[in-house]
């Protein structure tokens, strides 16, 4: 008996065609899961001007043997002056026909690396790019300058990849130089105080760096005599806000700089501190904290050291009861020096002096002799006449 129509295989064929079959549905599910996910993502992209500045566009295709390949081209997570001017899609025209010159096909990814390594990983861009404050558009506008003839010439355009490293480095090269020229003051002066303004822009942020100081000021100190006025102002060197309060804190006895030690005292306007009579019960550190809103902008310590007026009378009357019993009218001698003369001659004096004293020597000499000569003539003419006379 024969059979009519296709021959129908062994059982085993069968089971094998379909597990074939059932093969080629699981990886086509999945081709198609993957196209799906990459072109949602690029339309995701595409609906933004500006796609998150951590993230590459996306490039998708379909290659040999059915599988589809979606790659995230991803920047390094620090960013770069490249990053914060040149939006992803002239990136993606930029890098659109990179090919690698060793094997001749076309890899957007390698291109970015070069991005990376030659704009966003290199410090003497980053540094170029640490510009004043307001001069971020001029930095933006160097960047253009060195960026966008090389987008507009490479868009859509195949270009090998020893081209792309020696025009890419040459833009770098050109953005340093232009960069470096633009002006770099910085108005933060220190030692302390948080100051709102922003002055230096940073390219790893891309924003402009606040001046980095610690918010209290180094302690002042102050001695101050018993009962005399004592005055302490909290003031800074740098530009306040119009809305600010000041906060006046005391701690007894103590040089600290410890926020839990103090003890609030006034709080206001007032930014002068004033002791009409000072006492030793007002020695200490003071605070002063000048607030912005919620926000703490400075504090700045004095410490007052007050002298008791009888331990003050008594050293001075103690100075000039020693002063009375050095020798030569000398003074104490100072903790680090010799000893201090009463009086210091000059030395044109000392001389001036000196010569007084051997000019009048002189003369008491010539007195003396010139008084012993007459003396010595009467003694010879009386010889003269006593031989006269025969004796």
């Amino acid at each position: 008996m024969t059979t009519r129509g296709c021959k129908r295989g062994s059982k085993k064929e069968r089971e094998e065609t379909l597990s074939y079959n059932e093969s080629n549905e699981r990886r086509l599910e999945t081709m198609n899961a993957a196209r799906r996910l990459c072109v949602f993502v690029m339309a995701a992209l595409q609906r933004q001007k500006y796609a998150p500045l951590s993230l590459r566009p996306l490039t998708c295709e379909v290659k040999t043997g059915h599988r589809l390949v979606c790659v995230s081209l991803l920047f390094s997570t620090s960013l770069s002056c490249y990053q914060c001017f040149v939006n992803h899609q002239d990136s993606g025209r930029l890098c659109w026909g990179h090919i690698l010159t060793e094997y001749n096909v076309r890899n957007v990814e390698g291109c970015y690396q070069k991005l990376n390594r030659i704009f966003n990983n290199h410090e003497r861009v980053i540094e170029a790019g640490r510009v004043g404050k307001g001069f971020d558009k001029q930095l933006k506008e160097v960047l253009d300058a060195v960026i966008m003839p090389i987008v507009e010439e490479f868009d859509k355009k195949l270009n090998n990849d020893t081209v792309y490293e020696e025009r890419l480095q040459t833009a770098a090269d050109n953005f340093i130089a232009a960069a470096s020229k633009l002006p770099r003051v910085s108005e933060c002066i220190p030692p302390c105080g948080f100051q709102s303004a922003d002055f230096l822009y940073n390219c790893i942020t891309c924003k402009y760096d606040s001046c980095e100081f610690p918010l209290d000021c180094p302690v002042k100190e102050i001695q101050i005599m018993e009962n005399s006025r004592s005055q302490m102002w909290c003031d800074v060197p740098f530009h306040l806000p119009n809305n600010i309060e000041v906060i006046w804190r005391f701690a007894g006895e103590v040089k600290t700089k410890q926020v839990d030690q103090f003890k609030e005292v006034t709080a206001g306007l007032d930014r002068l501190y004033s002791i009409r009579s000072t006492r030793l019960q007002h020695q200490g550190t003071y605070q002063c904290e000048i607030y912005s809103g919620q926000n703490s902008i400075v504090r700045i310590y004095y410490y007052l050291k007050v002298t008791p007026q009888v331990v003050a009378g008594h050293t001075e009357l103690q100075e000039i009861f020693d002063l009375s019993l050095l020798p030569g009218g000398r003074l104490l001698p100072a903790p680090d020096g010799p000893p201090r003369s009463l009086l210091l001659p000059s030395p044109l004096l000392l001389t001036a002096c000196l010569t007084a004293l051997l000019l009048l020597l002189f003369l008491s000499l010539g007195a003396l002799f010139w008084s012993s000569v007459p003396e010595q003539t009467s003694h010879v003419e009386q010889a003269d006449g006593d031989e006269d006379l025969g004796f």
